[in-house]
């Protein structure tokens, strides 16, 4: 780690009494000699997490309280946007994470070969109602991306600081921020980290939160590779629906001038019902197309990201 440079590490909080205190130290320790903010961001807590920052009266320490309970990808953002560092750390407020591992991180990451290092959990101590929808979630980002992240979940990560900062998270995008940040372009690695047991409070993941992973899962997928193109999703699915309800009802036809009768037959709903369909798909891919022009031109976004320019000489033909 270099000592001229300043860190962010950003942290959200959500009922974290007993670990508030214990972390604050624990992550003094792990980054004494180095300039540093640790921006904890409350997300409405209803017991005595904010007491307990308080009272530890830490002069590196930043207290964000949010009006209400906006969810974790909202105060990590509420934190990216406060951030001032030349790198960005995360971690989860729970104890689960070592900040001990942070320096190693660092110095990988500054190695200058990378923009975003994530932590890869090492004997993980969760149980399987966390663990089993996080290794499915894991294997389809594996498989349908490029992204070749083992541990999508692990919240110890170091980010530079216009990879954080480049983030739009919304929902439960948090789960899948490594991914995001591939999505923009980022130069991603991984290395192994502890983790362990929750020692106070109880975790915030159930079974419910599964569906939430799969459905989210679902829309950065779309995104990654729909997200300016939305016509090749809805227009091909349209096209192919078309195609093949036309072929049916032009096989009843043939059927029909050939003396056979086809009003009773379920064969004539389904050729007419993808024919439909067909339009309708094909028509939604056109609106959301104009739609997506409308969002990238009405804020003059791009769509794209540029890592460097490198200008050899102001004077050129």
């Amino acid at each position: 780690m270099d000592h001229n440079k300043f860190y962010s590490l950003v942290i959200p909080m959500y009922n974290e009494e007993g670990n508030a205190g214990i972390l604050i130290d624990r992550i003094k320790d792990a980054m004494n000699g180095y300039k540093y903010e640790l921006i904890l961001i409350d997300d409405n807590s209803k017991d005595g997490t904010v007491k307990e920052i308080n009272e530890k009266n830490d002069p590196s320490v930043v207290l964000i309280q949010l009006k209400k309970n906006y969810g974790q990808s909202s105060a990590m953002m509420a934190g990216f946007d406060y951030a001032t560092g030349d790198y960005i750390i995360t971690l989860d407020g729970d104890l689960q994470n070592d900040p001990s591992d942070i320096p190693a991180m660092v110095n990988l990451l500054e190695s200058g070969d990378y923009d975003l290092v994530v932590g890869k959990r090492q004997k993980r101590k969760d149980s399987s109602v966390r663990t089993i929808p996080s290794r499915i979630a894991n294997f389809i980002i594996k498989r349908t991306t490029k992204l070749n992240i083992s541990d999508q979940g692990c919240a110890l990560k170091v980010f530079t600081q216009d990879t954080a900062k480049d983030l739009n998270l919304y929902g439960e995008n948090h789960r899948f921020i490594s991914l995001m940040a591939h999505l923009n372009g980022a130069r991603i690695t991984e290395m192994p980290v502890k983790h362990h047991a929750r020692q106070f409070g109880v975790s915030k993941y159930g079974m419910n939160r599964t569906f939430k992973v799969i459905n989210d899962l679902l829309l950065v997928l779309f995104n990654q590779k729909y997200l300016s193109k939305p016509i090749y999703l809805f227009g091909n699915i349209g096209l192919a629906a078309f195609v093949l309800g036309m072929l049916i009802n032009v096989y009843l036809l043939v059927v029909k001038l050939m003396g056979h009768d086809i009003g009773g037959r379920p064969l004539l709903i389904l050729g007419v019902l993808l024919a439909f369909i067909g339009i309708q798909f094909f028509t939604t891919g056109i609106i959301i197309d104009m739609l997506m022009k409308t969002y990238y031109e009405s804020q003059s976004k791009r769509p794209f990201n540029i890592r460097k320019i490198t200008n050899f000489g102001e004077n050129k033909a």
